[in-house]
């Protein structure tokens, strides 16, 4: 966050929410007032000054005057009884002193306001404006009308040396038994929801670029606002009332729609359809499945009869090729895969799962008000391969030679078996399961030869309600656990392994309402962990906050590590504060960190990392585990504002159950500090999935499509394996907005952690680049003049070496070649000769 404040050309910030313990220690040190570094990669370019409030963001006792609120206003009328202008007087000097006592500099604010305030603002500015007035006529201070920047050009006139802080402040208590740490994973749904749609926007505006950008029609303008207004800190961070969070889910459905009309126009114009001339009917437009993750996808669904194919247009909006396995559900095991060439692609059927066709039926009738039309048998998994910033084509269709169809997995059932264990895997990973237990044992990576004891369980905790001495409740803010309970089946657990040639799985049912999918790919080396978790029961009146543990024997030492925002990963010790002793009240809660992209954790030899698919809570409580909550589910409001208990439902008729999640988690082991190009590389898959479009042809139609493969770089080329394409967003009139971000940091990876170069020329080969004109973050200022009027702060101790900077050159007008150093985030508009194009080759792979 920080990184960004300072790239959008903030010179400062102010808050009230830091730990009460933090709080108490600044007081008594004079040091709420500081300068925030916030990536040892950028070093002092990344420095911002931090104000922090004394108490909260309101006035001190006595100075707050809404219609309700008991401060005494002045009187000023010498001819009433209670005039008191001089009490008044005394009362504002004796705040503001007691204020300057643990400020630095003579300079200090108050922030006049406070929630739910400004009902009827007609008297606050009457009252300030007297005090401001009587204050000043008295003398021994100075009051004025004041703003942000102000307040911090007088800090740094001050020419005041300031401590430095270089990690974050989770997390947060505002007494001894409310942590913060609950929202880290309130709302796991909406959290899912704008995670998905994020990506899908920053694909759409890439197509939406490709296609030229359309005022009239659709576009990506009410998806990006949808997005935007999730973002406030009582949106995505699930702190809402239920009909709020309804009304932010349904704005990005609105867009969303929007968006994929825009996506689907946009690619029927890259293939460019043609029709042989004996074909009377038009060419299906393309659909799109935003229920595929809960197998729904009507287009893939369809029986193919008489001849017809689904056509299926995989697009990556990442500027490396990818390889991957892409699933779609499919009513048939009659079907045959091929791609564009007509070459023959391998193709698996796994059969789907009770858990998930009970979910299709049910959250499909919740979505679209009436249940699929048709039972689904079949999960389709088949390899793709596909360029950057492009797509591919494949085609599903029935066989038309023996030996073309798709090979069925074969299935192994457990239940009580007497084998010692099962292998499951056949690439380089292999887990290996108690067949007894069904419970995971060993991680196997042949290639790295890492071999590791690892073990995988859930557990709930019990939501605490409060007590005599302390009333406190766990809700959508404050996770307060009384108690821990492992989730196990009430009788023998059975579990189904699936084999063939794509992927193996592992189906685990815990018990009713805790099941699991893990998937072991023949080509990657990580496992996929789908969970599946709902209704909580509360029947029992107690609320459950849903746990996954993977347990190891390393020797982690207290440490692990959680991603800042996806960028940085911060060191976490357990029961530690690097700027306190910490009195540890709640040590579950107090240990919990938000968890964005992965966390991780090592030893001497090894290193275990949990990527997430949208952000979640998790820690280290003990040596050698990591801990992520999936799921909450409360009766009673923790007193923070909402107003309402955490009790997620969906409704069909008047039938109203608790809400079902399902969620994957992404599980690798390394060879100490080899993780991170893991890590990087899959985080940004993870972030931005290959998108599907479907269309259905009849017969060999599709041959008909110009362009079946599609890179709208050169077609040679990609981006460095540690850089990343952030934004390709078109503004008209040959302006494009281009942002492009190096994903290591310092030291991360002795590959990648270093300079990266990206060639415009090559990533807009058919254009002609006019000028290039380097942005702030937000791209409304150029980073220059931005810069320019930067504060640069004193830190006490001075700068070290860990301070220096080392950021990317300008942009060469000849080369057009932007360099990015580690952690550094480029903005950039390009513009384009509209009246010249470059003559290259057809930017087309075949």
């Amino acid at each position: 966050m920080i990184v960004s404040m300072l790239q959008l050309g903030f010179d400062s910030l102010f808050f009230a929410r830091i730990d009460y313990q933090d709080r108490a220690k600044r007081l008594k040190d004079k040091t709420l007032e500081i300068v925030w570094q916030g990536s040892k990669s950028l070093g002092s370019s990344s420095q911002i000054f931090t104000g922090i409030f004394p108490r909260h963001y309101d006035p001190p006792d006595g100075f707050t005057f809404e219609i309700h609120d008991v401060s005494s206003p002045i009187q000023d009328d010498i001819l009433l009884f209670d005039y008191n202008v001089e009490e008044r007087v005394n009362d504002f000097v004796s705040a503001a002193l007691a204020q300057a006592n643990v400020t630095r500099t003579n300079h200090i604010m108050w922030t006049m306001g406070t929630d739910f305030r400004y009902q009827y603002a007609n008297s606050w500015f009457r009252q300030m404006d007297k005090f401001i007035h009587y204050v000043n006529q008295d003398g021994r201070v100075n009051a004025l009308y004041s703003t942000p920047s102000i307040y911090t050009d007088a800090k740094y006139a001050a020419n005041e040396k300031w401590p430095l802080k270089i990690d974050d402040f989770f997390p947060y208590a505002d007494h001894p038994n409310a942590y913060w740490t609950g929202y880290f994973t309130s709302r796991p749904a909406l959290k899912g929801y704008v995670r998905v749609m994020s990506g899908y926007y920053q694909a759409a505006k890439q197509l939406e670029f490709f296609k030229g950008r359309n005022k009239s029609g659709p576009n990506t303008d009410a998806l990006a606002n949808a997005l935007a207004l999730a973002q406030h800190h009582d949106a995505v961070s699930g702190t809402e009332r239920q009909h709020v969070a309804a009304d932010y889910a349904k704005r990005i459905s609105i867009g969303y729609a929007e968006a994929e009309g825009l996506v689907a126009s946009a690619l029927a114009l890259l293939v460019n359809q043609r029709l042989s001339s004996h074909v009377m009917n038009p060419i299906t437009g393309f659909q799109q499945c935003p229920l595929l993750n809960i197998s729904y996808c009507p287009p893939s669904e369809t029986t193919l009869d008489n001849g017809k194919s689904v056509v299926i247009v995989v697009y990556n909006p990442l500027a490396w090729k990818r390889e991957e396995v892409i699933r779609i559900p499919v009513s048939t095991a009659e079907v045959f895969v091929q791609d564009s060439a007509g070459k023959k692609i391998e193709s698996q059927l796994l059969p789907v799962s009770n858990i998930t066709s009970s979910i299709r039926k049910k959250y499909v009738k919740a979505y679209i008000g009436t249940a699929p039309s048709r039972e689904l048998r079949y999960w389709l998994a088949f390899p793709v391969s596909v360029p950057p910033i492009g797509f591919s084509t494949y085609i599903v269709s029935r066989p038309r030679q023996t030996g073309h169809v798709s090979t069925i997995s074969k299935e192994f059932r457990s239940e009580g078996s007497t084998n010692n264990s099962i292998e499951v895997g056949q690439g380089n990973l292999k887990l290996l399961y108690s067949a007894n237990e069904g419970k995971l044992t060993h991680y196997v990576n042949n290639r790295n030869l890492v071999t590791a004891s690892v073990e995988q369980s859930y557990s709930f905790y019990s939501g605490n309600v409060g007590d005599d001495k302390d009333s406190q409740a766990s809700g959508a803010y404050v996770f307060r656990p009384n108690g821990s309970f492992p989730i196990k089946s009430d009788q023998q657990a059975s579990f189904t392994v699936l084999r063939g040639p794509i992927l193996d799985e592992v189906h685990q049912q815990l018990n009713p309402w805790v099941s699991q999918i893990v998937r072991i790919y023949q080509a990657k080396e990580h496992a996929e962990v789908e969970f599946t978790i709902g209704p909580i029961p509360v029947d029992d009146g107690i609320g459950k906050e849903v746990i996954t543990q993977f347990s190891t024997t390393m020797k982690t030492n207290k440490t692990f590590y959680t991603d800042s925002n996806g960028r940085d990963f911060i060191k976490r010790i357990r029961d530690f504060r690097t700027d306190w002793d910490l009195e540890v009240n709640q040590p579950v809660a107090g240990n919990y960190y938000p968890v964005n992209l992965g966390i991780y954790m090592q030893d001497s030899g090894m290193e275990l990392s949990v990527l997430v698919d949208r952000s979640v809570g998790g820690s280290s409580l003990v040596d050698g585990q990591v801990e992520l909550m999936l799921h909450r589910r409360l009766l009673h409001d923790d007193a923070r504002g909402v107003g309402e208990t955490l009790n997620e439902t969906v409704c069909i008729a008047d039938k109203c159950e608790g809400l079902t999640i399902q969620g994957k988690l992404y599980l690798r082991i390394d060879r100490k500090d080899e993780g991170a190009k893991w890590r990087r590389t899959v985080g940004q898959e993870i972030y931005s999935p290959l998108l599907l479009a479907f269309t259905e042809q009849d017969e060999d139609n599709w041959l008909h499509f110009q362009q079946p493969t599609f890179s709208g770089i050169d077609s040679s080329y990609s981006l460095p394996n540690n850089t990343a394409l952030l934004t390709l967003q078109d503004f008209g009139n040959g302006k494009v907005l281009l942002r492009l971000a190096h994903l290591y940091e310092v030291g991360e990876d002795k590959d990648y952690s270093v300079t990266a170069n990206v060639e415009l020329k090559r990533l807009f080969p058919n254009k002609k680049i006019s000028k290039v004109t380097e942005m702030s973050l937000s791209a409304n200022q150029e980073r220059g003049e931005m810069e320019k009027r930067k504060l640069v702060w004193k830190v006490e101790g001075g700068f070290t070496e860990e301070s220096k900077v080392v950021r990317g050159g300008p942009v060469d007008p000849t080369k057009l070649v932007v360099e990015l150093a580690p952690m550094e985030i480029r903005t950039f508009f390009v513009d384009f000769d509209l009246l010249q194009t470059v003559h290259a080759a057809e930017n087309h792979v075949m």
